[in-house]
């Protein structure tokens, strides 16, 4: 097999293998299947979310060691995505919170243009499926960014403050919890300093110190929450 030929075979499987499992549910499937029946009176949380989720316990794992959290971030995802696999790594794990944090990528365009309200949707969507399921909610904003380097010809700042403006009334009208990363993150740009996102979109550990107490709150409220 020549060369040319070989990366053509190798890239096509790829794709093939992407499009059969567009959401990456395998990603999480054997550690799923290893997450024992809560404890009595075990106060479990899933983080469900996307790369700045996914990031989170390997630049914090302290954060997460010795509690009853679950890391079900995977990088790149969108909310659609993160829809298709919530019942897999959210709802089977029988957790008493979810902490939703979701939107970006859909701002950046991974997977082609989205409307707003169509992103605002899945969060949403994801939302009522956890309270159907007796989980309390919290939904986290999209964190600031006014660049993605991934994407530089899209001006993310208007889009993801039409966003956290619908998760916010959502939250409120519907009784779920809001977590408001925005305002307490972001800079005079709309945008995260470089001390607090290296590349503008993903936290540093300095970041993640100021996320970590806001997180606890909010799952607190959530957990004495009636909704």
């Amino acid at each position: 097999m020549n060369k040319l030929l070989f990366i053509a075979f190798v890239l096509f499987f790829a794709v093939d293998a992407h499009a059969q499992d567009w959401a990456n549910i395998k990603r999480y499937e054997d550690d799923n299947s290893k997450v024992p029946a809560p404890a009595k009176g075990e106060k479990r949380v899933v983080y469900m979310g996307d790369s700045i989720t996914d990031f989170w316990i390997k630049s914090d794992s302290e954060f997460f060691a010795g509690k009853p959290y679950y890391n079900r971030g995977i990088s790149g995802q969108t909310t659609g995505q993160m829809l298709v696999r919530f019942r897999e790594d959210v709802i089977s794990l029988k957790p008493k919170v979810v902490v939703i944090l979701a939107g970006i990528n859909d701002v950046a365009q991974n997977n082609g243009p989205s409307k707003l309200e169509d992103v605002f949707g899945n969060i949403a969507s994801m939302a009522e499926l956890a309270r159907a399921n007796h989980i309390k909610v919290v939904i986290s904003s999209i964190l600031p960014a006014n660049a993605f380097p991934w994407r530089p010809a899209i001006n993310p700042v208007a889009g993801i403050k039409a966003i956290n403006d619908m998760l916010k009334a959502y939250a409120a009208k519907n009784g779920f919890t809001y977590l408001d990363y925005f305002t307490a993150m972001a800079n005079d740009k709309s945008g995260l300093s470089p001390n607090l996102a290296k590349d503008g979109v993903h936290p540093t550990l300095e970041g993640y110190r100021i996320m970590e107490p806001m997180v606890e709150k909010a799952i607190a409220e959530a957990l004495v929450s009636r909704n």
